[in-house]
């Protein structure tokens, strides 16, 4: 009795299964693509089982290997700090009044909340280490040749976006640090002749770094250039599945069968290549331990330091870099000047003329020598700038940063004490002597 009891039940949940499957549209399975899950086309013909095993026997070209892990691990990095990001911005206070509290209360009060703000600090610094990695290999085995060529320039662009993701950022915490940093940054951009006041000022939105300039880059860090982000990625994704991974550098032009990756033979038997399933899932997965296991190891061993909180008439003795382009950008700041900085922002957009450039089929450095130059010098460049930068490590900050007035100057809480919840920061009391009736 009991097991014709079980035995209907089952029959029973298998059908109430089977019916799920087959009302299920394969779309669905869109989200697993995007996310790396899956690489082949989904057939939206088919049931969601059936397109997903028939995705699941997709094969990739014999060539591709560990290399080519480093666009996934800057994506599954970009995923970590939207993840942590938004986890951070619960209880971030964007105002120069609550924003340094805040950080304290997220490290001190929240659970695993510096883990949190550790662990977004460090993916934040690996992306863009991981980013240039992977956009070196494009450039050195020439995969942004045709017809890869709006890969790349979507690639460049996405830089530029990670970059303005860490910027906007950096000002968060509003600590002497960040203040200063940004402040000296834009103190080297005023100083270009002609535009460069009216591109800082337009930056910051207002003459010096202030409260208008932490909602603005709040604004942009967390509504305007994440979706920016997605649009990109997405777009950047469905091209590399249209056009395929560019074939090895020893293969002179593509094979047509291997044109797309993972397509079979015109006598539509499969050809040879790595299965998608199990072999190079298999790889993402240990890849994407890996580069967890690294990130949270930083951010236990090596947390991100609070400087004082901000005080704009108050320069500090030392600024100390926390982010990989900071780096770069005070070791061209200091041994460089404003012209060095503003020379090496224009050679860094200027690799989006590389595909324009180079249009023959040669795919050897030492055979395209216009392009070598300009990649090597930047790639080389910004390596070297970054060890010069650490180097230097905690300076002092420029002598021609002065102490002007601020329009809302920050009052945060004494760091000992953690922000209350659900209340406001209480200004701080009037000195005795004014209390007593008179400034002395």
């Amino acid at each position: 009795m009991i097991r014709q009891a079980l035995t209907a039940l089952r029959r029973a949940i298998t059908g109430v299964w089977d019916d799920i499957k087959a009302s299920t549209d394969a779309s669905l399975l869109g989200l697993a693509r995007f996310v790396g899950l899956l690489y082949g086309p989904i057939d939206r013909s088919l049931s969601i089982d059936q397109a997903l095993r028939k995705s699941l026997r997709y094969r990739l070209a014999p060539h591709v290997g560990w290399r080519h892990a480093l666009g996934s691990i800057t994506y599954l990095l970009f995923i970590v700090l939207v993840i942590t990001g938004v986890l951070l911005a619960i209880f971030y206070r964007p105002s120069v009044q609550e924003a340094y509290p805040s950080i304290q209360h997220i490290v001190s009060e929240t659970p695993f909340g510096w883990l949190a703000r550790d662990l977004h600090h460090w993916s934040a610094n690996l992306i863009v280490i991981v980013l240039l990695m992977h956009m070196a290999r494009v450039f050195f085995e020439a995969a942004y040749k045709p017809p890869r060529e709006t890969n790349w320039l979507i690639g460049i662009v996405l830089l530029f976006v990670v970059l303005l993701f860490g910027g906007t950022g950096y000002l968060l915490p509003w600590d002497q640090w960040s203040y200063w940093t940004l402040t000296e940054v834009m103190t080297a951009i005023s100083s270009v002749p002609m535009v460069g006041r009216r591109m800082a000022e337009a930056v910051m939105g207002d003459v010096i770094p202030s409260g208008a300039t932490l909602s603005r880059f709040f604004a942009l860090h967390v509504i305007v250039l994440p979706w920016i982000a997605f649009a990109l990625l997405g777009y950047h994704f469905t091209l590399v599945r249209r056009r395929g991974i560019a074939p090895p550098m020893n293969v002179e032009g593509e094979r047509r069968r291997w044109k797309r990756s993972g397509r079979f033979s015109p006598d539509g038997q499969p050809k040879e290549g790595t299965p998608f399933y199990p072999n190079h899932l298999l790889r993402s997965f240990i890849v994407a331990l890996v580069t967890v296991a690294i990130a949270i190891t930083l951010a236990i061993l090596y947390p991100r330091v609070l400087a004082d909180p901000a005080d704009p008439y108050t320069v500090p003795e030392t600024l100390v870099s926390t982010w990989v382009p900071v780096d770069v950008s005070l070791a061209l700041i200091r041994l460089a000047g404003t012209w060095g900085f503003v020379l090496f922002s224009l050679l860094g957009v200027s690799l989006i003329l590389i595909p324009l450039l180079d249009r023959g089929p040669a795919r050897k450095l030492r055979e395209r020598p216009v392009v070598a130059v300009l990649g090597l010098a930047f790639f080389i460049g910004y390596v070297g700038l970054w060890i010069a930068g650490r180097v230097i490590g905690a300076v002092a900050p420029s002598e021609s940063l002065g102490t002007g007035v601020v329009a809302e100057q920050p009052v945060p809480r004494p760091p000992s004490v953690p922000l209350p919840d659900g209340t406001r920061a209480e200004p701080s009391p009037a000195p005795e002597s004014q209390r007593e009736g008179g400034v002395r």
